[in-house]
């Protein structure tokens, strides 16, 4: 057991006895003197806002690319509102909540650009070199690629922060398993709050997101349980609200009903499972922090919907078609001849055996914009290098 500082008790004192507490963690790789005034999940969160990574996440494509419109969400914009999610679910079950957010803050720091387009091409290019996934890149990046203090690689975070993130898991993301981490224990209820949160904020802003670019409309929506159950139109006749209001609260209202069931639905299965230690809840052998059946029907059948509607748009596919295009002829390229590549990875790819991955982290780490500009200085011959 870690050392109990007075900020640690005095910030945890109200959790519940199911909740991870930053005393009972089983600690950092590289032993560190905890601080004085700041628990060890709070200082895991503040390393990862302070990550290059987590800057670029501003640059990166949620669904539309970054250049398409300034108010369509962002990868850093989906990930701030996961977050934020996450911290409501938390608090009202009592778990800890510095640790939700630095897993929620972390869990997409390895995406790359183009959004899901670029990581199906960087797997299908790594597929004989163990392939890709954003889950694993992003361990990867907070245990490796940044280098930011002279001790240790990486940021040296937490056991529990590390796991949440290279398991985290949700409809859009089933990621390989490393032995690393316990596989047949289930997560932390934190970790497993950030896997649901993920999933609320993809089903919302998307929503909003396709109603803003017209991709998708209210009378296409208008035959979905999950959608009929905002009751906007009473909403609208009651309040006299604007198209774009109406989609506010259609949001605003989508969100509310998710939480607001997976909180009552996980508070019940705590009691049903009858859950009063971290260590109870991670050997149940069951999903705690879940929906209840009928949310979790409609919920299905809305990612069935945006699957079929509007990630499969033939605007949405245009532009991962051209992405993809854009990351293989990039990693071709600099596979022919890395001397393009910048000189501390030319370094690490001198090793013919590191080539490929030291690529791969190059391109994955990339913005949008950044892997638009390189795109055009190594194969458009007016540009400017």
């Amino acid at each position: 057991m870690l050392r109990k500082t007075r900020v640690s008790i005095q910030s945890e004192s109200l959790l519940a006895p199911y909740a991870m507490s930053s005393c009972t963690s089983q600690g950092r790789v590289c032993n560190e003197k905890e601080h004085a005034y700041r628990s060890m999940y709070q200082r895991d969160r503040e390393r990862i806002v302070h990550t290059t990574a987590f800057r670029r996440l501003e640059y990166k494509t949620q669904v539309f690319v970054n250049y398409e419109g300034d108010y369509y969400r962002t990868r850093l914009t989906h990930t701030l509102e996961v977050a934020q999610i996450a911290r409501t679910i938390a608090r009202a079950l009592l778990l800890n909540e510095d640790l939700v957010e630095a897993i929620s803050l972390a869990h997409d720091l390895g995406h790359t650009p183009f959004g899901h387009s670029g990581e199906e091409i960087l797997n299908g290019l790594m597929k004989d070199y163990g392939g890709f996934d954003h889950n694993i890149q992003s361990l990867r990046v907070i245990d490796v690629l940044e280098k930011r203090y002279p001790e240790f690689a990486g940021l040296n975070l937490t056991y529990e922060v590390r796991e949440g993130v290279a398991r985290h898991s949700s409809s859009f993301d089933n990621p390989p398993k490393i032995e690393e981490f316990n596989l047949k224990r289930s997560l932390t209820l934190e970790a497993q709050v950030v896997d649901v949160a993920d999933e609320i904020a993809y089903f919302s802003h998307d929503l909003d997101d396709g109603l803003r670019s017209r991709i998708l409309s209210e009378s296409l929506l208008s035959g979905l349980e999950i959608w009929k159950a905002l009751k906007l139109n009473t909403k609208k006749r009651e309040n006299g609200l604007d198209s774009e209001q109406m989609r506010y609260q259609a949001v605003r209202s989508l969100i509310n009903n998710l939480v607001t069931d997976l909180i009552s639905r996980s508070a019940k299965r705590i009691k049903e499972f009858d859950i009063d230690s971290v260590d109870k809840a991670r050997d149940c052998g069951e999903k705690i922090i879940d929906f209840s059946s009928t949310v979790n029907n409609q919920r299905m059948v809305l990612r069935d919907f945006l699957l079929e509607n509007f990630y499969k748009h033939y605007r949405i596919m245009r532009m991962a078609n051209k992405a993809k295009r854009f990351v293989k002829k990039l990693f071709e390229i600099y596979l022919k001849e890395p001397r393009l590549l910048p000189s501390s990875y030319y370094k690490r790819a001198i090793d013919k055996s590191m080539r490929r991955v030291v690529i791969c982290d190059y391109i994955a780490g990339m913005t949008d914009r950044y892997a638009l500009d390189e795109y055009k200085k190594l194969f458009e011959p007016y540009e400017r290098v």
